[in-house]
């Protein structure tokens, strides 16, 4: 994993060229994966008739336009050049021929048996079974047999354009070539039968394909084996009368065919018992060959196709299986946050719970900024009306706005400047722990306000000495606008609640930046802040945990925290966060095989970490993915309900949430969308971070513009935004 020593500050572009540049590139790899993904799945519904798929099939019209010749001809029909001719297969011959396949488990047992006898047949194969089985059907062309054109996928041709039958027997003629290496001139019509049953909706289509260079090969006995009569009634019905030549037709596909299989076993010894013999169609008329070998770019065309639609199944039994995986996650992580989170709340909340002895002495907060000077003044005055005894150390890590001075004019009692060149936030903090005077360590944003009760009750765990760090409520101050809203959503029901199900499993990943504290000796122990990830919070959360620390989540410590207003500062944290997180896992990977307390958090946390907050918003998407193409292509109504399903455990989940922080439902209007659209986001952000972290890249630290409108509710603390002004630009 890359990392690198980071500041506060961003060097800011030239121009708008550069940020244009940048965000095409930040999303052509998302968007690539995402068009990648849905032609995979479009590729994959067109081979499995999902798409394109016409299942009409017209009734019976008027013969008066076929010629007489045909409806009394034989099931050879050759409109090739202009011809409209007919052939019969000669007495005592017999031309097997299967429709539909190839048919993982039924083909495989057809040819089985043929083997045995040694006997060659026809098998219409359809250019979707063709594409997704091509090992049987280069199997029937080794052993001998002949294939036909069945169209790709299957409609009445009655029904079709000239321009939609061309494509269905390219696209058969496609998926043959590719599995085989050969062409094949002979073609069967779906829902045909025997050449009487020719009528002036299918004739036209015939005369067609002899255009195109096919022979049309129907029916003299049909077994009827689709019906599963029974073994006896098939033999009966796939015999001729009197010793006549015929085109036989079975199946080999479409639903479960172990009859014809039986059947096939006793008709081949039969019939030859009783001389007939067994060929191909061009064997039998005295035609050549209707395969034709494939060479050069027609061969790699059809051999890319097979791969294509190969690759196109894997990717989506693999995304089935993550959908799987993604929907199992989801619900056990909401199963477990509610059982663990309502615990939680059960034991903070009984009467007379303590942590220990009442923690009554002062405390330190450091407040590391760079370039506050929209909310310094805020941030300082809330703390002036904490109900806990307080030093305050600004540490300006190199502001060129002034901070430094706004806070050395408003000439408030324990507040103190350290100022500092600018080297980041984790040497601010450092900076800060080894100029605070007292043994607890409070740490806030810049951009954050407290409650007058916040550092009390965010303190009150540390009469506990297990207890080396505290987590405290931070809450979304700028929730007006809709991007607010999600935000405030997501800290109520995906951050807080979260906590309050890892502080029951003892393996919280992050203190947050916005409100958090810690036991010096703990920081100590650990080395302090930490300048090797870009998530210092969950570095050092980590650490503790591996240094046999408790960190624990005291709901009523809030603090309210200005979030990203545009959707490139929400980029830009989140983009931080993500990478971040992924450099903290990959720093503390060790603990996964190390024992005592590291161990412990190694093999608890370290995966519920990975798999919640890493692995589980990528795969995510896929449900958006896979609601899209049900609704489009369906099962509609199924997939819409399980949809509706999930958002309304997750509404269960969020509202629940809501309720433990005493929250208003109001914002919940806004849940639906936030999971569709907000979800999309995060995937983009979640995977430019992966991609980030896998080729090693580095990630630069950016500062988020700040409007200072965030105030604690009830406060008197004024606000220092200018209302006039346009705060509201996204991030250089």
């Amino acid at each position: 994993m890359a990392s690198r020593k980071r500041r506060h500050g961003a060097t800011p572009g030239s121009g708008a060229g550069p940020r244009r540049s940048r965000l095409r590139m930040r999303l052509l790899l998302p968007l690539t994966v995402l068009v990648a993904v849905m032609a995979m799945l479009m590729l994959r519904g067109y081979v499995h008739s999902e798409i394109l798929a016409d299942h009409r099939v017209r009734s019976e019209a008027p013969t008066d336009k076929v010629p007489e010749k045909i409806l009394d001809g034989g099931p050879v029909i050759d409109t090739r050049s202009g011809r409209t001719t007919s052939m019969d297969v000669p007495d005592h011959r017999l031309v097997l021929t299967f429709d539909d396949g190839p048919d993982p488990t039924w083909t495989p047992k057809v040819l089985d048996v043929l083997k045995k006898y040694h006997v060659h047949a026809v098998f219409f194969v359809t250019g979707t079974m063709a594409s997704r089985y091509p090992d049987l059907v280069k199997r029937m062309v080794d052993e001998g047999h002949e294939v036909g054109l069945h169209t790709f996928n299957h409609p009445d041709l009655s029904y079709q354009s000239k321009s939609r039958i061309d494509w269905e027997l390219t696209q058969n003629q496609l998926a043959i070539t590719g599995a085989a290496g050969v062409r094949t001139s002979l073609f069967r019509p779906p829902y045909s039968s025997f050449a009487d049953a020719m009528d002036d909706a299918s004739w036209p289509v015939t005369e067609y394909i002899g255009t195109r260079g096919y022979l049309t090969v129907v029916t003299s006995v049909d077994s009827e084996d689709w019906k599963k009569p029974g073994v006896e009634e098939i033999i009966k019905g796939a015999t001729p009368k009197h010793g006549k030549g015929a085109v036989v037709l079975m199946h080999d596909s479409g639903g479960d065919r172990h009859q014809t299989v039986e059947a096939l076993d006793k008709y081949i010894p039969e019939l030859r018992a009783k001389g007939y013999k067994f060929e191909n169609i061009t064997e039998a008329i005295g035609a050549p060959s209707a395969l034709v070998p494939v060479t050069g770019v027609d061969l790699w065309k059809g051999k890319a196709w097979i791969f294509l639609v190969q690759a196109s199944d894997r990717l989506t039994d693999f995304l089935v299986a993550c959908l799987a995986l993604t929907g199992a996650l989801v619900i056990g992580r909401f199963g477990l946050m509610l059982l663990l989170s309502g615990a939680h709340a059960r034991r903070v909340r009984k009467r007379g719970f303590r942590w220990g002895a009442p923690v009554t002495e002062p405390v330190s907060v450091l407040v590391p900024a760079y370039n506050e000077a929209k909310c310094i003044e805020n941030t300082v005055r809330s703390l002036m009306l904490s109900e806990h005894p307080i030093e305050v150390v600004v540490i300006d890590d190199g502001s060129t706005d002034g901070t430094a001075r706004i806070v050395e004019a408003m000439g408030l009692p324990n507040v103190r400047v350290v100022r500092q060149l600018n080297a980041g936030k984790p040497a601010a903090l450092n900076r800060g722990v080894a100029n605070a005077r007292y043994d607890i360590i409070v740490m806030m944003d810049g951009d954050t306000v407290f409650e007058p009760a916040t550092v009390r009750e965010l303190v009150q765990p540390f009469g506990d000495a297990r207890v080396g760090a505290v987590a405290g409520n931070a809450k979304v101050g700028n929730r007006d606008s809709l991007i607010g809203a999600w935000q405030h959503i997501e800290y109520v029901m995906g951050f807080n609640l979260d906590r309050r199900m890892y502080d029951i499993l003892r393996c919280m990943p992050t203190i947050p930046g916005a409100v958090g504290a810690f036991r010096r000796t703990a920081l100590e122990r650990v080395g302090g802040m930490s300048d090797d990830t870009l998530a210092e919070d969950t570095d050092v959360t980590m650490a503790l945990h591996r240094d046999g620390w408790r960190v624990v989540y005291a709901e009523k410590a809030r603090a309210w925290t200005e979030a990203p207003e545009t959707v490139q500062q929400l980029w830009s944290q989140r983009y931080r966060w993500s990478y971040g997180t992924m450099q903290a896992i990959w720093k503390h990977r060790r603990s996964l095989i190390e024992s005592g307390p590291s161990g412990r958090f190694g093999r608890v946390g370290l995966p519920f970490v990975s798999l919640f907050m890493v692995v589980a918003p990528l795969l995510a998407p896929l449900i958006d993915i896979f609601l899209l193409y049900g609704v489009v292509f369906g099962p509609t109504q199924k997939t819409i309900v399980a949809w509706l399903g999930v958002m309304a455990i997750q509404a269960f989940c969020a509202a629940y949430a809501f309720r433990l922080d005493r929250e208003k439902m109001t914002h919940l209007i806004s849940l639906p969308l936030q999971q569709i659209l907000y979800r999309q986001l995060m995937y983009v952000v979640l995977l430019q971070s992966w991609i980030t972290a896998l080729t090693g890249g580095r990630l630069r630290w950016q500062k988020l513009r700040r409007t200072g409108v965030v105030e604690a509710p009830g406060g008197p603390v004024p606000s220092q935004r200018d209302r006039s002004s346009n705060d509201r630009r996204p991030v250089a």
